[in-house]
């Protein structure tokens, strides 16, 4: 019989909790969206950067942080705790938008990124495990649609928000006031009010009929990286996934410059493609609750490709707004599926130490993006670059199809 005092699993028995954990996350979305749209710009207007691959230095070692930081988030949260890790996550984060306002240099810009970089780690990562501990297994894929929702709408708000004030007000400093914003509110809350969730884990792992997994931090990445084919499917996808996004955060901006576009436009579009990936996710979270995840996560990665393609091909405005759309909807079909799917395979005994590793390989996706468009758009031009990863998007959802099988039978 099971202790009436337990934690009780589920979205409507911890729902202040749950709405909390996305007011959190719709900050830590914040801190990055801040970026997306004018940090290309600043780059050659104020610091006189022309090649690509420079430019895009700061989303490589943005990336490469944010994995490091989501493996050792999953694994602090199964040691310490998840609350110590979030608060950890937003003390990181004090510095960002400081330095952005007042960066000298070009290489204080990628400083900051590395501050960045573990923040998001940190903050986005333990949010996603905390709603999963409290979402049970039932919900779970509604639980990281919500979550991505408020996280990527925050972004795309924020990617366009700070558009509009740099083409009113300057590139630096007024656009960042944002950031200071988002900083105060997302460490009071996680601070103060937010509350543990590593006990519901603890429970459901109690109420489960398979046995506790004891399993060491090397066989965790073992099984998420390749030897368990659902989980090294998903941690491949989620990795081109990012790779895609990399491209859309460093590379998208300057296309639309090179195609006449000014800041207010570049501002609409980049806030654009978030912004239908953070609305779709209402949706698409849910629907592989019923619907399973498997074919989501193919198709949607096909979609992404889709959209890269109307992006390189089409240099118009119209183009530019149909990729952004196909490719918003693409990620919004992969990106909570592929969390929910982790959840579904993983033990929750070592649930977040899963989710921490196949952030790892997600997150370098970032890393990855940014080099091969740097490299490619410097070698062969921009649309090349796009051409380029809409294969490889291609590419990996042809490997889910063949390799991966539904975690979350309907």
């Amino acid at each position: 019989m099971l202790d009436e005092a337990a934690p009780r699993l589920g979205l409507r028995a911890n729902i202040p909790q749950f709405l909390l954990l996305i007011l959190v996350n719709a900050f830590v979305g914040g801190m990055v969206g801040i970026e997306r749209s004018i940090l290309p710009e600043l780059a050659q207007k104020e610091f006189g950067l022309a090649e690509r691959t420079a430019i895009l230095l700061f989303i490589a070692v943005f990336g490469v942080t944010k994995a490091a930081a989501n493996y050792f988030a999953g694994r602090l949260g199964d040691r310490w705790g998840r609350k110590p890790v979030l608060v950890a996550g937003w003390i990181v984060a004090a510095p960002v938008p400081f330095l952005l306002m007042w960066a000298p240099n070009w290489g204080w810009v990628i400083v900051t990124n590395v501050f960045l970089g573990v923040s998001q780690g940190l903050t986005w990562s333990t949010a996603v495990i905390m709603k999963i501990d409290l979402a049970g297994p039932r919900n779970r894929g509604l639980a990281m649609g919500l979550n991505e929702f408020a996280g990527y709408l925050s972004v795309a708000i924020a990617a366009w928000a700070t558009g509009y004030i740099a083409a009113r007000h300057g590139l630096r400093p007024e656009p960042f006031y944002l950031g200071v914003v988002f900083l105060v509110f997302g460490l009071l809350l996680s601070a103060f009010v937010v509350k543990e969730t590593k006990g519901h884990a603890s429970h459901e792992a109690a109420t489960r009929n398979s046995p506790t997994e004891a399993l060491s931090n090397g066989a965790i990445f073992k099984l998420a990286t390749w030897k368990d084919r659902n989980l090294s499917s998903a941690t491949q996808a989620g990795f081109v996934n990012n790779l895609n996004d990399g491209l859309a955060w460093g590379l998208f901006p300057i296309i639309f410059a090179a195609a006449g576009l000014g800041l207010d436009a570049i501002g609409v579009l980049a806030g654009l493609y978030p912004a239908v990936w953070g609305i779709s996710q209402l949706v698409t979270g849910g629907l592989s609750d019923r619907w399973g995840r498997k074919w989501l996560i193919a198709s949607g990665m096909w979609v992404q490709s889709a959209g890269i393609l109307a992006i390189a091909l089409w240099w118009s405005y119209a183009g530019f707004a149909t990729g952004a759309v196909l490719l918003g909807v693409g990620t919004a079909m992969v990106y909570p599926t592929l969390i929910a799917s982790i959840g579904d395979v993983a033990h929750p005994s070592w649930r977040a130490s899963a989710v921490g590793v196949y952030r790892l390989w997600r997150d370098l996706g970032y890393a990855a993006g940014a080099i091969i468009a740097g490299v490619v758009a410097d070698l062969f031009g921009l649309g090349n670059a796009a051409l380029v990863i809409a294969v490889l998007t291609f590419l990996s959802g042809i490997f889910v199809a063949i390799r991966m099988s539904e975690t979350h039978p309907r």
